[in-house]
């Protein structure tokens, strides 16, 4: 893989707004590379400055001029594509302002692929494993435009008792509002 091919394919997919890449994902991209090849490449692009590794087998477009707000939940999705995931638990409710104490570097994802924790250079990414049917699922996240479908508030308070942590921290007042609404009465 040349630098200048390089530069030029990752620029093009930046300006689309794809800026995170699985190992896979570059296979296709740098397709006329074998796979020491490409491995090689990957390091002489990270060695460069153009490819950052921010967790194992998944890269981002360093020099990448694509708005990130969602970077954390875009690096999320390439670490367990192909399986349901979506913004639950303390994120999902600290959305909601059911919880106050939740760390901004910290995104809570229920997935029905692996559980695991994994630290980034934009923060951690922690998945939980849910064995519910897909179905199930689809009735319990909501598309807001993100990466990441969001968990109803419903279905985070759920998934938070379900695991059985920090239930202690949600204000459930809240969390009834972010349910029902806020009362007109107040």
């Amino acid at each position: 893989m040349k630098h200048h091919v390089a530069l030029q394919r990752l620029e093009a997919f930046d300006r689309a707004g794809r800026y995170i890449y699985t190992r896979a994902d570059l296979a296709i991209l740098f397709h006329e590379d074998s796979p020491k090849t490409l491995q090689e490449g990957i390091n002489r692009l990270r060695k460069q400055g153009l490819l950052e590794g921010v967790a194992r087998g998944i890269y981002c477009y360093a020099l990448s001029r694509t708005a990130a707000p969602y970077r954390l939940e875009r690096i999320a999705c390439a670490m367990r594509r192909g399986e349901y995931s979506y913004v639950s638990l303390e994120s999902a409710l600290s959305e909601y302002g059911a919880i106050s104490q939740i760390p901004v570097d910290r995104l809570t994802v229920m997935t029905t692929g692996r559980k695991g924790a994994y630290r980034t250079p934009y923060g951690t990414v922690e998945f939980t494993h849910t064995s519910r049917s897909i179905i199930e699922l689809l009735k319990r996240m909501r598309d807001i435009g993100r990466p990441l479908k969001v968990a109803t508030p419903e279905a985070a308070w759920a998934d938070l008792k379900r695991v059985g942590r920090n239930t202690h921290l949600v204000d459930t007042v809240a969390l009834r509002e972010a349910v029902t609404g806020p009362s007109i009465l107040q």
